[in-house]
């Protein structure tokens, strides 16, 4: 197939990466001039995946017009803050796009303003095509270097074409399984960002790994619950997109979202990590959008709840811990809306 990948950070790079080396054409779009001249020229991403070298069969594009000219579908790896420009700016320039069936998004964040799932934003923007979403437990570096990775690819339609890019994506160094529940990956794929910044929370107070395996577990049941209320399957939540990228996300030191959460607890200001340290944190306006989500549907979600009060009202994190440690006793299969 031919791609074009909107969005030349890590992980945009990184799936340009894979899709070359899988056998399809492929066209790499960073937002800047600037940015574009330097990898062409250096053949490496320095700023966002230093070290690892683009084949020279990866084009390397700027202008929307004739990167989509011959594009079969379009991967928009941008934060999820910047989903409704680019897709306003990819809207203006369809006129030449005669090939083009598939918008694939790989953010994984809510809208701020409107508290919308990114695929909901492809669908108002971009109404004639296929929609669809690529996520799963993965790191970019990883995925770049060929090693072995599975991810879930879901769509708003199920028809041959559908597989058809599910083998595109595929390789012997990445599996790609296919889901028909768009709601479900997309929720699980967000929410797993404000988890990971309460394990690193855990992680920064050195609180242990009893700790630790506790709030995976009840982060796990908070997000299947919520998830079911705002119109996931409960299967979905144990697959890649929710339990898979749960751990990884929460785990795993390149998680920024868990790393975030560590320097929190360790005593380094929210203002000072995001603004001097330029660090990209999904999970931190994900934390605040489905707060205001979950009140405005009336759903209880106590670690989120205390995750958004350590990010937005200045909560002490030791604080949160033992807010949650003290909530009223109950069995733990209790089918009550609480964790």
């Amino acid at each position: 197939m031919n791609f074009c990948v909107l969005g030349a950070g890590a992980w945009g790079t990184a799936m340009a990466i894979h899709l070359s080396r899988a056998g399809n054409t492929v066209t790499l779009a960073p937002r800047r001039m600037e940015q574009a001249l330097e990898i062409s020229t250096s053949r490496e991403n320095r700023s966002y995946l230093p070290d690892i070298s683009l084949d020279n069969n990866i084009q390397i594009g700027w202008k929307l017009k004739p990167i989509l000219m011959e594009a079969d579908a379009v991967l928009l790896a941008t934060p999820s803050k910047g989903l409704r420009e680019i897709c306003l700016s990819v809207k203006k320039n369809l006129d030449s796009a005669a090939n083009l069936k598939l918008f694939v998004t790989l953010c994984k964040g809510l809208e701020i303003d409107t508290l919308k799932k990114p695929v909901e934003i492809l669908r108002e923007v971009l109404p004639e095509f296929i929609h669809g979403t690529l996520t799963g437990p993965t790191f970019a570096n990883e995925v770049a270097a060929g090693r072995p990775t599975a991810m879930v690819f879901a769509s708003d339609r199920n028809e041959p074409f559908t597989e058809t890019v599910q083998h595109a994506f595929s390789s012997s160094s990445l599996r790609v399984y296919t889901s028909s529940d768009l709601v479900g990956v997309e929720l699980g794929s967000c929410l797993k960002n404000v988890y990971a910044i309460a394990a690193g929370i855990c992680d920064g107070l050195m609180l242990g790994e009893n700790a630790k395996a506790t709030l995976l577990t009840r982060a796990l049941a908070e997000m299947v619950r919520l998830g079911n209320r705002l119109g996931g399957r409960t299967e979905t939540f144990y697959g890649l997109s929710g339990c898979g990228d749960l751990l990884l996300t929460c785990n795993g030191q390149q998680s920024r979202n868990r790393t975030f959460g560590q320097l929190i607890a360790e005593g380094l200001g929210i203002k000072e990590l995001i603004e001097r340290r330029k660090m990209t944190v999904e999970g931190y306006g994900t934390t605040d959008c489905f707060y205001r989500l979950c009140r405005n549907q009336g759903l209880e979600a106590p670690i989120l709840n205390e995750v958004h009060a350590v990010l937005y009202e200045g909560k002490k994190p030791a604080a949160s811990i033992t807010e949650l440690m003290n909530r009223q006793l109950k069995p733990e299969n209790s089918d009550h809306v609480e964790s």
